[in-house]
């Protein structure tokens, strides 16, 4: 397992997962994606060690789960039906859910590195798929965010409320991944912010993201692609929404990154008018 070449204080070690210093990046881990609530399946290359009994028990790792959608409306968008929801990513896990970029060239992207705090306090660093992105949000400016950090999945379903196909998946992909609300305290939770708020720097060349243990990264439903498009369905659908749907984060439970469900009869019986601007609450 590569290990950090000290150990460090658990305070030290929370200002380096935090950006305080870099590990070296390491390579990259090969994913295949998650679908229909099971676990992803990861390859040899890519094995997470978060689940695995030899490595785990040295590693605070994140479990990052989906809250209830919350704040649900249909909304019209010109002649499309948008269905609106607040979310939540909170890390219920032992340790951060953090990552390290660095810029690639002079592209608007970055090379994501995993950082797993050790039960000794040291910073262990594992190669990701992941990337982290400059996304552009209206009335706002850009901002350097973790792409494929959750999704919005629409589904047919069974008479007994089985998922048999996801038809429509929405466009909000990328997240800030910062501690924005304390949803709980426990001994793994610090007390205060550890991540701020994503940087708008188009100019940075390495970037830290993450969320702790017990925080919560928002977003209203009003916020800019909040949305899953449902024009032209007709029938019996559940909407859900999925943390880290590429598996591009080792997490210590792979089975628990879906938001509770939200069953819903298309079409709708009231839409609400478009709105002429997205929330800038967040």
């Amino acid at each position: 397992m590569p290990r950090a070449p000290r150990s460090l204080s658990a305070l030290a070690a929370a200002a380096l997962l935090a950006g305080a210093a870099a590990p070296s990046a390491l390579g990259y881990a090969a994913h295949t994606q998650s679908t229909g609530g099971t676990a992803p399946t990861a390859t040899a290359q890519g094995a997470n060690p978060c689940t695995d009994p030899a490595q785990s028990s040295q590693l605070r790792c994140p479990d990052l789960v989906m809250s209830t959608p919350y704040t649900r409306y249909f909304q019209r968008s010109g002649s499309r039906v948008l269905y609106r929801a607040g979310n939540s990513i909170v890390n219920v896990g032992r340790g951060p859910a953090s990552v390290y970029g660095t810029r690639i060239g002079t592209t608007l992207s970055m090379r994501a590195t995993q950082r797993v705090l050790g039960t000794d306090g040291s910073i262990f660093t594992f190669p990701s798929q992941g990337l982290i992105v400059f996304k552009s949000i209206p009335f706002q400016g850009g901002y350097w965010k973790f792409a494929n950090a959750a999704r919005f999945e629409l589904w047919t379903v069974s008479l007994t409320g089985v998922l048999l196909q996801r038809v429509r998946t929405g466009p909000k992909l990328v997240y800030c991944l910062r501690d924005l609300t304390k949803r709980f305290y426990n001994v793994f939770s610090p007390r205060l912010r550890v991540f701020p708020a994503c940087s708008q720097d188009r100019n940075r060349q390495t970037v830290t993201l993450g969320t702790s243990v017990g925080w919560s990264d928002d977003y209203p439903s009003s916020y800019y692609e909040q949305y899953i498009d449902v024009t032209g369905l007709r029938g019996r659908f559940i909407f859900l929404m999925r943390a880290d749907p590429l598996n591009h984060i080792h997490e210590s439970n792979e089975f628990n990154n879906v938001s509770p469900r939200v069953f819903m009869n298309l079409p709708p019986g009231y839409v609400r008018p478009a709105s002429t601007r997205p929330s800038s609450a967040y």
